[in-house]
């Protein structure tokens, strides 16, 4: 529900304009306002778990979610649209995190890598089918039934998790870091706005300049604040376990490369080779078919040649693929353009497979929300980086040149994938430092099924 939403908000903003007589570009504010709510409810999310409980935050989070699609359909104009997407980014804000950490809790470690990749195959389904979807929607209905599709799901949600969603709470739970939630929440906030702002140009460099400072101030006082407080709102010093170091900041270099192509790729389609919209869309889903077979192959893949091997091989061929983009035109036959995506779609499943799960390792259950918390909130800090970092490479290699110039726009996106690619290359580096057994509580086959365990809980 969720990936199907943000894939086919992107579809309808043209006739969510129309419908409202506002410009398209000012409703801009429906994704950026969405971003924003979920940089500031991720961090809170590990901490209202252990207080409140799993199964009752999920199906908080599930029913936030369903009644603010509700009122996004129901919305007279954009004001009203932008308030219920915060409502409705603070639910998703909750429900991944959340739900991922009752999977950790509930599974033990050998058996975690499997769980997390069958629960993600499913969502996957919403970059396949929302581009489609979307326009189809829109086509013969409304931009207002994007969200009301919502609502079926969202009530069959609601009564899956009264019924089969555990309940894992903390016994003693930490008290809530205010002036962390304050730090971190509006530092990250702002860094994720100026990140989507910034990457269009529609910012001067010096307000631009003045603010990236402020956000860094903000996280910079908060990394003090949480080394000097006894209970942090993100707990710092598991950066000290060197594998969920390396799978959250190597993770985060990563996808400055990989989190671009979401973005040039459909620009590359249409502006480069000419595809209409529909085309375009079409050419995303052998990507979208990779990823959910991969993920059903990586965890074979991880306990023959372990995370080491597999992130740093990967990661190398992840960054020639994307070079590879430059040398297609439209000269190019469609095949080998498939090939390409479907390739892509390979090596970023592979990727984020290993990454999210190389983080919970060496983890142990009393810092399981914690660790699940940090990694969720980089991560959404990553995907921000790597969209603006794509979005400002192709501005600066095109110059002064008009968008109408497609010679000019090929070969600012050449350049563009040429440079993501060796970035992605070059971020290999930083998995060099695992050691070749790290892992190995992931992929090992010997513990016993959680059934015959006691219930985990802080």
């Amino acid at each position: 529900m969720e990936t199907l939403d943000s894939t086919i908000v992107n579809t309808a903003v043209p006739s969510m304009a129309r419908s409202l007589e506002v410009t398209p570009l000012s409703l801009k504010a429906i994704v950026t306002s969405y971003i924003l709510a979920l940089a500031v409810g991720i961090p809170v999310s590990g901490w209202l778990a252990d207080r409140f409980g799993t199964r009752k935050l999920f199906i908080s989070a599930v029913a936030i979610f369903t009644l603010a699609s509700i009122l996004c359909g129901l919305s007279v104009n954009a004001p009203m649209l932008v308030a219920a997407r915060i409502l409705q980014g603070l639910g998703a804000a909750m429900m991944t995190p959340v739900g991922r950490l009752a999977i950790v809790r509930t599974f033990p470690k050998s058996q975690l890598l499997d769980k997390m990749n069958f629960v993600i195959i499913p969502a996957l389904i919403g970059p396949l089918l929302g581009p489609t979807v979307g326009g189809l929607i829109v086509h013969w209905w409304s931009w207002r039934e994007i969200f009301f599709v919502n609502v079926p799901v969202g009530l069959a949600a609601l009564w899956l998790s009264r019924r089969y969603m555990p309940e894992y709470r903390s016994d003693s739970p930490r008290p809530l870091d205010a002036i962390g939630v304050v730090l971190f929440s509006s530092g990250a906030a702002l860094l994720s706005w100026l990140l989507e702002v910034f990457g269009e140009h529609r910012l001067d460099v010096t307000s631009g300049a003045i603010l990236f400072l402020l956000s860094f101030a903000l996280l910079g006082a908060y990394g003090l604040h949480a080394n000097r407080t006894e209970h942090p709102l993100l707990n710092l010093r598991l950066f000290q376990v060197r594998t969920f170091r390396v799978s959250v900041l190597g993770g985060l270099i990563t996808r400055l490369g990989i989190g671009g192509l979401p973005f040039l790729l459909p620009l590359f389609y249409q502006l480069g080779m000419g595809m209409p919209a529909w085309q375009s869309g079409l050419m995303m889903m052998p990507s979208a078919i990779a990823a959910m077979t991969v993920k059903a192959l990586s965890p074979h893949l991880l306990r023959r040649y372990g995370y080491r091997r597999i992130l740093i091989v990967n990661t190398v061929l992840m960054g020639v693929v994307i070079g590879l983009f430059a040398l297609a035109d439209q000269s190019t036959p469609i095949v080998v353009i498939v090939l390409l995506s479907f390739l892509v779609g390979s090596g970023s499943s592979m990727q984020f497979s290993s990454m999210n799960s190389l983080a919970f390792a060496d983890i142990d259950a009393r810092n399981s929300s914690m660790a699940n918390t940090i990694a969720s909130s980089m991560q959404q800090l990553s995907m921000s980086f790597g969209l603006a970092c794509g979005s400002l490479l192709t501005g600066w290699y095109l110059g002064g040149l008009p968008q109408t110039d497609q010679i000019a726009v090929t070969n600012a996106l050449h350049a563009a994938f040429i440079t993501l690619g060796i970035a992605t290359v070059v971020s290999s580096l930083s998995f060099w430092t695992l050691r070749a057994g790290d892992g190995h509580a992931l992929t090992a086959k010997n513990e016993a099924p959680v059934a015959t365990r006691e219930p985990v809980t802080d």
